[in-house]
């Protein structure tokens, strides 16, 4: 199949971001060894959901200045295909700016800002559109919800576009409602990780209760036909992410992309965090390939990785 990938990653998060060989100089210099399971997962020897976080905390742990902050944008940028005539290329950033300013207190929120300027500075050089989305965490609850747009909607960047809740899916969609009607009211779009590792249901509610526009994952929808209909219905996106939904959830052994393409669901790819589970763009769309599409799905979901990706629609 000749089709080229993708040109926009439609999910990818900040705090995954960091290149490895960047986190173990970083490491280095501050006199830190990094941890034996954590360089077990980027070779693709540990798969556990405990390694993925250990490898994930100790990785965005050097997240700590502007240019850290920078450096991990920039090395999302290069996952993208090259630069070329085609069609124009872009990001879907998610940032946790409550859990790294806040929470851990390992950055302030304006250098966090000024680290993510001067990235946003240097993907336009290279012809690359960035939109940027607030994650709050679903198993925090609503008022860490409140907490997260506290600390941000006071002096919001204009190429913050979105708000999401990610984490573990264990509060009900409902109870967040008025967190996400918070949040549409003050202009940004709505996203949500469900049907990663909460049930399907949870895709439901987060659409028909909380307003949602786009879910991340979904994984779950592919158990429910009436689920299906519902984002075909809606023409809700998905965003699929296919290393890092073979390594986290638990069973997956077929991934449900060919039969979300088949009943019309809208998907686009993403590379959810490419510095700790080590996968660029052009390798998600190798995994989209082999999963069996047909050249007209294969051609759909390339398509409208672009057509729906906020980047591209008011990116900066």
């Amino acid at each position: 199949m000749a089709l080229p990938p993708p040109r926009v990653d439609r999910h990818t998060h900040l705090e995954g971001s960091l290149d490895p060989g960047w986190v173990r100089r970083e490491a280095a210099s501050r006199g830190l060894t990094v941890p034996d399971v954590t360089e077990a997962f980027w070779r693709g020897e540990a798969h556990s959901f405990e390694a993925f976080i250990g490898t994930f905390v100790f990785a965005c742990g050097f997240l700590t200045s502007r240019a850290s902050v920078q450096a991990a944008l920039e090395a999302a940028i290069l996952r993208l295909p090259p630069p070329g005539a085609q069609a124009p290329r872009g990001i879907d950033l998610w940032i946790s700016p409550h859990w790294l300013v806040r929470e851990r207190q390992q950055i302030t929120l304006n250098d966090l800002w000024r680290g993510l300027e001067a990235g946003l500075a240097e993907g336009r050089a290279q012809g690359v559109r960035i939109a940027v989305i607030i994650d709050a965490v679903n198993h925090f609850g609503p008022d860490h919800g409140h907490e997260v747009l506290d600390l941000v909607l006071e002096d919001l960047p204009p190429w913050v576009v979105g708000f999401s809740t990610g984490g573990l899916e264990k509060v009900p969609f409902r109870q967040w409602a008025p967190v996400f009607e918070r949040a549409r009211k003050a202009g940004l779009r709505l996203a949500a990780h469900a049907g990663e590792n909460g049930p399907a249901s949870g895709i439901r509610e987060a659409i028909l209760e909380a307003g949602v526009q786009r879910i991340v994952h979904g994984v779950k929808a592919g158990e429910d036909p009436a689920i299906l209909e519902l984002l075909v219905e809606r023409q809700i996106p998905v965003d699929v992410c296919l290393t890092s939904n073979h390594a986290l959830i638990p069973g997956l052994t077929r991934h449900p992309l060919p039969r979300f393409l088949a009943a019309g669901v809208r998907c686009g790819l993403g590379t959810d965090d490419p510095g700790v589970m080590r996968c660029d763009l052009p390798g998600e769309w190798d995994k989209a390939l082999n999963t069996g599409l047909s050249l007209e799905a294969a051609q759909r979901l390339r398509d409208q990785s672009a057509e729906d990706a906020w980047s591209l629609q008011i990116g900066t």
